[in-house]
């Protein structure tokens, strides 16, 4: 919440320095600031863990514990004054995943879980929903400039799917709250989805790549219920 209050201090304030990387996405004082706080207050907190970070070099330590940070995911959201870009914290130990949370502090909400502990959003139990069919079911993406080829597109819009670009770590919220059907994104960083499968497994869903591997590794994501799982899967793999 503290990395949320500080990003809002650079939401749609004049001025914003925008620096494009090599891979040609943005970043902001305002990624970067968040970012060494959280780092910090992992620091104090546990000494001994590992940090990996989107903006700073990875530390290592000698717990086992690996903290994965994304201090502002959707920067172009917001760079843009659109208030759906998220504060993304994961820990990752020797089992696996374990913490996720997504804060999105320009909506004010909160979504966490960690491993056997549930899944919340605001303190209230979070579910994925319980659809069972692709005809009418709400599939989210960060944007269709991502995919390669419009061929997966095509073939949701044949079965009758919802296609809506509310994407980033908003799009994964939606999901894990049952206000959203899936989320399916053909390019990720691991920062990006590594809070993800703690969130949507604790929520009754599934979180995996393109093949049906659960894993926080980037490269393709899907986020859905138990059910549309294998039929979306089926889909992004024929």
């Amino acid at each position: 919440r503290e990395a949320g209050e500080l990003t809002l201090g650079w939401f749609e304030a004049p001025g914003l320095d925008v620096v494009r990387k090599i891979d040609g996405s943005p970043v902001t004082e305002a990624d970067q600031e968040a970012e060494r706080l959280l780092r910090d207050r992992i620091t104090v907190a546990h000494p001994d863990d590992s940090v990996i970070g989107e903006e700073g070099d990875d530390t290592s330590g000698s717990s086992g514990r690996t903290w994965i940070l994304d201090p502002i995911d959707g920067t172009e959201s917001f760079i843009r004054g659109v208030p759906l870009y998220g504060n993304l914290v994961a820990l990752v130990d020797e089992y696996g995943p374990a913490v996720g949370v997504v804060n999105l502090p320009a909506l004010d909400e909160c979504i966490w879980a960690g491993r056997g502990g549930g899944c919340f959003a605001d303190g209230q139990p979070a579910r994925v929903s319980k659809r069972t069919d692709l005809s009418g079911a709400c599939v989210v993406t960060s944007g269709v400039d991502y995919w390669p080829s419009t061929t997966v597109v095509d073939k949701l819009v044949e079965r009758d799917v919802i296609i809506r670009t509310w994407g980033d770590a908003y799009g994964y919220a939606l999901v894990a709250t049952g206000r959203a059907d899936a989320m399916v994104d053909p390019v990720v960083n691991r920062w990006d989805v590594a809070a993800m499968p703690t969130i949507l497994a604790e929520a009754g869903g599934v979180f995996s790549d393109f093949t049906g591997a659960v894993t926080d590794a980037g490269g393709t994501a899907l986020a859905t219920n138990q059910n549309l799982h294998p039929l979306l899967l089926g889909l992004l793999t024929a």
